[in-house]
């Protein structure tokens, strides 16, 4: 029953608010424009909300944090659609909320302005997708008779971000049925063209299906062949010796019994897979890419390796054959390329430092009350180039804070602090204080926990819960590692955007990346510098070039907001110095009227 104290006051709100008319009370078919039901589902969803977020959940992309997602669309979108409601009626609805139950529920009065936040910025990012889809919804529904297109609805979910369930809603309003299996054959198609590019990298241009799925790893434990032991992959600059091929593999659908295994294999063969009985190669994993390099066998064969992938327990080398025969049995040598993966993996390193400086900065240190909101990874990509980190915040960072983060890279760097990795009993590790998990992740038990600290891990598991050990970065984490900081050489922040609502992504690079980034912002500030030195036209032909200029570079994000500040103050003085100019040119032309 809605007809009580707890909501009639929402209603007098939500009518005020909005100009719908008052609320009757009526349902079913006595309320076919669904104003009532609005009225109720706004009323619900405010309560249901301001309640969850003063609790410390907050709408994401999953979990508990997409069902209040779902919960706030599904209110914004009755509060536009049947109500007629302004940008931003929903957030305003907290207010009276907190006056009719603040004193009841204090946490909710405590919280208002944060719980506030949190909606309009949520109603704002999707409001500007639910009109825009209503109006879509609309336009494709008068082609409809009785069945609303999985094709449609797929267009309105990935090309205007509008949710198929309130597609789903919206459709039975209408009287319609909406092809729900149309809409997920859609999906499966987008995913199986992803899929196809998957695929083409696994084979390396060749066109071959190169991974090893349910078949291919099935008939590898059929023949007896255990699982690929690849913990000399955390040795450094040595070749791992006396391995033994255990199997070939050409392609899925290459041989008669479509499996692919085959007993040798040469130049012919073109892209092809190798399982050894140990390896010292990484496969592509936990955000980190696969080691290359080359296999070499007794017999004189050189097998070069391209890409090295995990399937099950068996790691496959994929590559070609450039120099001789390999057959099953052969003794090999595995010679990873570390000349490569030392950038890897000090991106790698300064990915785990960056997640230490992010919670430091915007939440250890910050001055204001962050309402219990945290910095939570939300994946990761490390490669030779570059790290990408992804992270739960819900605004851009500023150039303090970036610099500020950035700050403490670099000076983990300099301070040259030993980087330790131990194996230890899943429980124990996660009493850590300092621990950075992810959220959701499973674990394995024992767990692999690296340090960047000068206390060794062992000593940290003595005493877990010190306050120590919150000035350094620990993490479970089964990547290659540097041994040290100070083999980064240096750190640069390169980029800070927002890739999802409440997501953000760095990205950095390290070592000599690092080092040509900021030779280039040097080199730039130099510039900015010496255009500092002019003024009039020329000062005004330098803010042209060294604006587009700055768009271009590749240097610390935190500098170039520095750079584009000073740039911008130019670009003041230089219309000060055009209207003082146009006046003096007035004043001159008025003095020459006057004396003729």
């Amino acid at each position: 029953n809605y007809d009580t104290d707890i909501f009639i006051p929402l209603f007098d709100a939500i009518q005020k608010i909005t100009g719908a008319r008052p609320y009757a009370g009526k349902i079913e078919e006595e309320d076919p424009e669904f104003i009532d039901m609005a009225y109720r589902v706004v009323a619900d969803h405010v309560r249901t909300l301001s309640f969850a977020i003063a609790d410390g959940a907050v709408p994401s992309n999953d979990g508990r944090g997409y069902v209040l997602r779902r919960v706030l669309r599904r209110a914004v979108r009755y509060g536009r659609q049947n109500l007629g409601a302004e940008l931003g009626f929903f957030a305003k609805l907290v207010r009276t909320l907190v006056e009719l139950m603040g004193d009841t529920f204090p946490e909710l009065r405590e919280k208002e302005e944060f719980v506030t936040s949190i909606i309009r910025e949520e109603e704002e990012s999707f409001s500007k997708t639910v009109d825009k889809g209503i109006v879509e919804f609309k336009k494709r529904c008068e082609a409809c008779k009785d069945v609303f297109s999985g094709e449609d609805a797929h267009f309105l979910y990935t090309s205007m971000g509008f949710p198929v369930d309130l597609t789903e809603l919206m459709c039975e309003e209408r009287g319609l049925k909406l092809d729900m299996k149309g809409f997920e054959a859609k999906m499966e198609e987008e995913k199986e063209l992803s899929q196809a590019a998957y695929l083409e990298k696994m084979a390396g241009g060749s066109g071959k299906d190169m991974r090893l799925v349910a078949e291919q790893t099935s008939c590898l434990v059929g023949k007896g062949i255990d699982a690929t032991d690849d913990s000399a992959k955390y040795v450094w600059n040595e070749d791992l010796q006396d391995c033994t091929v255990k199997a070939l593999f050409i392609g899925r659908n290459e041989t008669e019994d479509g499996i692919g295994f085959v007993d040798s294999i040469s130049k012919e063969n073109g892209a092809i897979g190798v399982v050894l009985d140990k390896t010292n190669y990484y496969g592509e994993s936990g955000g980190q890419t696969y080691d290359i390099g080359s296999i070499k066998t007794s017999s004189g064969a050189t097998i070069q390796i391209n890409n090295t992938q995990i399937y099950g327990s068996f790691v496959l080398h994929l590559g070609e054959v450039t120099e001789g025969t390999v057959a099953v049995g052969d003794a090999a040598t595995c010679c990873v390329d570390y000349v490569r993966r030392a950038p890897i993996a000090a991106n790698h390193t300064m990915t785990h430092v960056l997640n230490f400086a992010l919670k430091d900065v915007l939440v250890t240190k910050s001055t204001e009350d962050q309402h219990g909101v945290t910095v939570d990874q939300k994946g990761s990509l490390v490669d030779e180039n570059k790290l990408r980190f992804d992270f739960s915040w819900n605004g851009p960072l500023t150039a303090e804070q970036l610099a500020a983060v950035e700050q403490i890279c670099v000076g983990q760097i300099a301070s040259a602090i030993p980087v330790d990795n131990f194996v230890a009993p899943l429980d124990a590790a996660q009493k850590i204080s300092s621990l950075r998990a992810v959220f959701g992740e499973v674990y394995p038990d024992p767990v692999r926990v690296v340090a960047v600290s000068p206390t060794p891990i062992t000593s940290i598991l003595e005493n877990p819960q010190d306050g120590q050990w919150n000035s350094y970065s620990v993490e479970f984490c089964g990547g290659t590692h540097l041994q040290n900081t100070s083999e980064a050489e240096s750190f640069v922040l390169l980029s800070e955007e927002g890739i999802a609502k409440g997501v953000r992504r760095i990205t950095g690079v390290t070592m000599k990346d690092a080092a040509i980034a900021t030779a280039a912002a040097n080199e730039f500030e130099a510039k900015v510098t010496e255009a500092g030195k002019l003024d009039g036209l020329e000062l005004e032909a330098q803010v042209k070039l060294l604006t587009v200029e700055l768009e271009g570079l590749s240097i610390s994000a935190a500098k170039k907001m520095q750079l584009r500040e000073t740039i911008g103050a130019f670009g003041k003085q230089v219309v000060a110095w055009k209207k003082k100019h146009a006046a003096e040119q007035t004043s001159k032309v008025c003095d020459q009227v006057v004396e003729a």
